[in-house]
């Protein structure tokens, strides 16, 4: 059902015109979490690949060299760098799950957990020039406040708009923060409910096709939960595409935006490297 549901997605992203690469899982690998892409490398427009540390043992499986080698085919790739030394030392950061990257302003939000150190962070802020803001979200788990695993269950952050639940930031003064920085940016905010992030609602993401057309891509159960005002402010930056993952979300945790790792790579006109 699972592999039903990612075809069906994947279909539609093509359909609605969105460039998409797809690779094969390793049958040998024992990664039944590759269908998260996002979480061990992000794609940069300078044409830098980054590889990150994973929390869980078999997920540092994923890591492939051969897809970078694939990617490098088509896109310029200028460097690989990785931050997997840092497993040694028990520290993580789950690429674009502990990350919310907002590029155009090179910030990144990140709610501090076991996944996403403050150091691995502070890291990749000096590497790559990112600002960050930094918070603690917390989530309601029978009658308990508990740390939210990845930021991107919370909070998605487009060109214009941004979803996200500030009632999961308890700490006022760092709730606020979050809002500053996002309005101060130009983003148009869609708050959401901790019921709603049940739903994946906050695992949106806002994708460009082959035209330049802004699409926000999220879950059937995410498309369901918005009201019919949260759905028109969101329709203002982009085509609602949804499409049902009902078997990914429920075992595998995740929704449409962790099944993407954003392709930011320059098409060259030279051959593309990567050292």
């Amino acid at each position: 059902r699972a592999l039903e549901e990612f075809d069906l997605f994947v279909d539609k992203l093509r359909l609605n015109g969105v460039h998409v690469e797809v690779f094969n899982d390793i049958n040998s690998s024992e990664t039944p979490d590759s269908i998260f892409p996002n979480n061990w490398l992000t794609m940069h427009d300078d044409g830098v690949i980054l590889t990150y540390p994973m929390f869980a043992e078999n997920r540092r499986k994923e890591r492939r060299d051969d897809i970078i080698e694939h990617l490098a085919k088509s896109f310029f790739v200028s460097k690989v760098e990785s931050f997997a030394d840092w497993e040694s030392r028990s520290q993580f950061l789950e690429g674009t799950g502990s990350m919310i990257l907002d590029r155009p302003n090179r910030i990144v939000y990140a709610a501090v957990s076991d996944r996403t150190s403050i150091e691995v962070l502070q890291d990749f802020d000096q590497k790559i020039g990112y600002t960050p803001v930094t918070f603690s979200a917390m989530q309601t788990v029978e009658d308990e406040r508990k740390p939210i695993y990845h930021t991107n269950v919370m909070m998605s952050v487009g060109e214009n708009v941004a979803v996200v639940c500030l009632d999961c930031i308890d700490d006022a003064v760092e709730r606020a923060k979050v809002e500053f920085h996002l309005k101060k940016t130009g983003k148009e905010i869609v708050p959401i409910t901790e019921e709603q992030v049940k739903n994946f609602a906050g695992n949106v993401l806002q994708v460009r096709n082959a035209n330049g057309k802004p699409i926000i891509v999220m879950s059937e159960a995410a498309y369901s939960s918005f009201s019919s005002k949260q759905k028109k402010i969101l329709q203002k930056h982009g085509h609602l595409l949804y499409s049902p993952i009902p078997t990914i979300e429920k075992y595998g945790g995740g929704g449409v935006r962790c099944m993407m790792a954003e392709i930011f790579l320059p098409t060259p006109t030279l051959k593309s490297h990567f050292a």
